[in-house]
């Protein structure tokens, strides 16, 4: 016993002085830099607290009891009662203060040992209950406005309307995300329960290639039948009502042909015209693959279209010149409007300024010809290139998907960058023109009748990842527009002229290539997910030392705000990162009510251009030459080949050890916006702290905090929000009036896919692809999971 007396303070004050000591070093450092005093000043303090407590000075007690009380102070100072802000200011000091109530005991009279261990004690449950009861709150809804009543309902221009089926990738070629089955409601959806589970069998063949899979898949549900798009651009369709395997169809993709992920977002759906429905292909699944085919088949058995190209596939390499494997991929469904596949493709970012391009195609949905191409670069080409030429390479591609309007025969292209996203000074005028744009392109000719363009001389890699919605918006054919920025805008969908407010800001200078930024950028004014601009107060970390760090990091980068463009002898903080704002998921909107949901991530990256010495000291090259390495994060050590610079992403800042982001939570929220007011109705973090942890260790806590999320919305009439897209491998029901949580269920793996919703045998079914996603760090799998209420009786 004498002994653990006298080695209890001498462990704990060689805890606190050296914790106290990299305080202190990192704190004048942070000082230095302009930032806050607080880690130098408690440094010092903590440094002679341990000193006490080693010499066995119960003064080294009490000196670390007043750290305490000024750490809190100072942390509900700085960050008031938000609670998961208070985490790393907090939590591990008080972690110390327990330790040093538990020795204190040790450093006193027999008499007053136990009055004062069960005193202290009762200090240290009532901060951790505020503490709890302050993360409580925060994972509240913030419900801001009334849910609107009924309106009058928007036409749908889309010949596929969603009701019993889910014809095609958002519901519809409108996008709207919206189920018109009212089955399931608030009030029964707590009963929800699981009914099938199906596996595709497409898993990583191998460590790797695990690396690389992404499933993203919404399925589609014509009649009977459910049809899913696996990674690798298999489709295997099922039983609507068992989940029962009927055929399946595999393209043989190899592994060479995968991108930075294997994913498959969807398929599309045609019904020939004039043709008996019991003739072969009258009705036809046709999708795109990882290799840049682009297939139809029957969609009653699986078989070949064999009038469609060349034993049903094309390739839509042709007239590209040469495509080394990976570079050239269609992970995203094509948009079929009068009769015409439009297809877009992945082309795969950071290896070479000259990159294969970004060509438009268009192909007839019944005989699989070309009928036209859109290269922006040569608009007199409107087919495959003459002998001895190829379509512009390195041009802006379309590598998510359209939606489009039938009655006006335009398809709306939501268009990247040029192949070398962070390097601005070699682009061609025509590619700064309808670059990170939204396209109308004309079915009939495929020329372009008119483009809006969010962002000039992007060099932030804010391409648009999200479908358009069609809407009706006063009187107005229309349509929504998100943005990775977080801007969302109303525009007329006949002209592209915006009919909500928009504006210009003055965005900063500077970087590599001052000439080339715009001095005025461009902004939605009406509605935006873009939180404001990061400071030194939003570092977060698991502790005050990584919160440290981070702060350190960010008094050394260059941020100017919004759009800070990137540098190269430091790094820049890019907010909100490439991954959003709104990316592929898209938004849905009920047509009926007038509200837009919007599920966001808000994370920044963490950006340097590398000098082209230095990366290729690292051996950063292309994916066809030395490094022949697939998968990994996007941007993080690309070469960018034939510009001066490669380019290296942090995305979402995180720390190298612990794997924790930079910036406090949440990562990600979801919002309901009333379309004809433009205000929010009621914004809360999406996701909880289940699964994520220092070092990649689930916490397991219940909280919500707030996670990056891949994928989209559903939204039905019944007044129910279906969402996964989070990292905490849940799928929720939520209540679109309130944002309230209704009812969740673990998956089988990560649920990075938007659910879809149909009717069978007269009951409503949820369905969602349960893949996972390299990106997103989510188990890898091959579910397919349906839920529905219990059948009556």
């Amino acid at each position: 016993m004498a002994r653990h007396r006298l080695i209890a303070p001498l462990i704990l004050g060689a805890m606190i002085a050296l914790i106290g000591l990299v305080l202190a070093i990192g704190g004048a450092w942070l000082a230095m830099l302009g930032g806050s005093l607080y880690y130098l000043l408690t440094g010092i303090a903590m440094l002679a607290s341990g000193t006490l407590l080693i010499r066995r000075r119960e003064l080294g007690i009490w000196l670390y009891m007043a750290i305490f009380v000024a750490t809190l102070g100072w942390a509900f100072w700085e960050v008031g009662a938000n609670g998961w802000a208070l985490v790393p200011r907090i939590i591990a000091p008080l972690a110390l203060l327990i330790a040093a109530i538990l020795v204190r005991p040790t450093m006193t009279t027999a008499s007053r040992r136990w009055i004062a261990a069960l005193g202290s004690t009762a200090a240290v449950i009532l901060v951790a209950v505020v503490s709890f009861a302050i993360i409580g709150h925060f994972t509240a809804p913030q419900v801001m406005a009334a849910l609107p009543l009924g309106r009058a309902e928007m036409a749908d221009p889309s010949p596929l309307a969603a009701g019993a089926d889910w014809p095609a990738y958002g519901g519809s070629y409108s996008a709207r995300r919206f189920s018109p089955l009212a089955q399931i409601t608030p009030d029964n959806v707590g009963k929800l329960q699981r009914v099938w589970l199906a596996h595709t069998g497409d898993l990583p063949s191998n460590p790797d290639i695990r690396k690389t899979y992404g499933a993203e898949n919404t399925p589609l549900k014509i009649g009977d039948t459910l049809y899913v798009c696996t990674p690798k651009s298999m489709i295997v369709a099922y039983d609507a009502v068992s989940g029962k395997q009927r055929w399946r169809f595999d393209p043989r993709v190899s592994d060479k042909a995968i991108p930075y992920t294997a994913a498959c977002r969807g398929v599309s759906f045609y019904q020939v015209p004039d043709v008996p429905a019991t003739a072969p292909c009258a009705a036809r699944i046709i999708w795109g693959t990882l290799d840049a085919r682009l297939f139809a088949i029957d969609a009653r058995n699986g078989r070949r279209c064999s009038d469609f190209a060349t034993n049903g596939e094309a390739d839509i390499k042709t007239g590209m010149g040469q495509v080394r494997d990976g570079y050239v991929s269609i992970n995203s469904p094509p948009t079929i409007v009068r009769g015409v596949v439009v297809v877009g493709h992945q082309v795969l970012d950071g290896q070479d300024r000259w990159a294969p391009s970004g060509v438009i195609e268009g192909f007839d949905a019944v005989t699989g010809k070309l009928r036209w191409a859109w290269d922006m670069m040569r608009p007199d080409i409107t087919g495959v290139p003459p002998a001895g030429q190829i379509w512009t390479r390195g041009t802006p591609n379309m590598w998510t998907a359209a939606s489009g309007d039938e009655a006006l025969g335009l398809v709306y292209l939501p268009m990247g960058n040029a192949s070398a996203d962070y390097y601005s000074s070699l682009r061609r005028p025509q590619e700064n023109g309808f670059a990170t744009s939204l396209v109308a392109l004309d079915v009939k000719t495929g020329k372009p009748r008119w483009h809006f363009q969010a962002v000039r001389n992007d060099v932030w890699d804010y391409d648009f990842g999200a479908q358009a919605t069609l809407i009706d918006y006063r009187g107005i054919p229309a349509l929504v527009l998100p943005s990775k920025q977080g801007d969302i805008y109303v525009l007329d969908r006949r002209t592209g002229h915006p009919l909500t407010p928009v504006g210009l800001i003055r965005a900063p200078g500077g970087g590599v290539e001052p000439a080339q930024r715009a001095r005025l950028q461009r902004v939605s004014l009406w509605q935006t997910l873009r939180k404001p601009a990061l400071t030194e107060r939003d570092m977060w970390g698991m502790s005050p030392i990584d919160q440290m760090i981070c702060r350190i990091q960010f008094r050394k980068a260059s941020y100017k705000g919004f759009y800070t463009p990137p540098e190269s002898d430091r790094h820049s903080i890019e907010y909100p990162g490439y991954n959003g704002g709104t990316d592929w998921g898209g938004v849905a909107v009920d047509p009926r009510r007038g509200i837009i949901v919007a599920n966001y991530n808000d994370m920044p990256n963490y950006v340097r251009l590398v000098p082209r010495a230095e990366a290729n000291r690292k051996g950063w090259t292309p994916r066809d030459q030395a490094r022949g390495k697939i998968g990994g994060a996007e941007g993080a050590g690309d070469p960018q080949a034939h510009t001066p610079y490669a380019i290296n992403v942090n995305a979402g800042w995180r720390m190298p050890l612990t794997g924790m982001l930079c910036k406090q939570p949440p990562y990600g929220g979801i919002r309901a916006i009333d379309i004809a007011t433009g205000k929010t109705i009621w914004d809360r973090p999406l996701g909880s702290a289940r699964t994520n942890g220092p070092f990649g260790i689930p916490s397991m806590l219940p909280f919500t905090i707030g996670t990056p999320n891949n994928g989209g919305t559903v939204v039905t009439a019944g007044g129910v929000i279906f969402v996964a897209a989070t990292t905490d491998n849940l799928i929720r029901a939520i209540d679109l009036k309130t944002g309230k949580t209704l009812w969740s269920d673990t998956l089988p793996a990560g649920g990075q896919a938007t659910p879809m919703v149909y009717e069978a045998g007269g009951r409503e079914y949820v369905v969602i692809v349960a893949g996972g996603h390299h990106f997103m760090e989510t188990p890898i799998g091959d579910a397919v999971v349906a839920y529905a209420l219990p059948r009556a009786g």
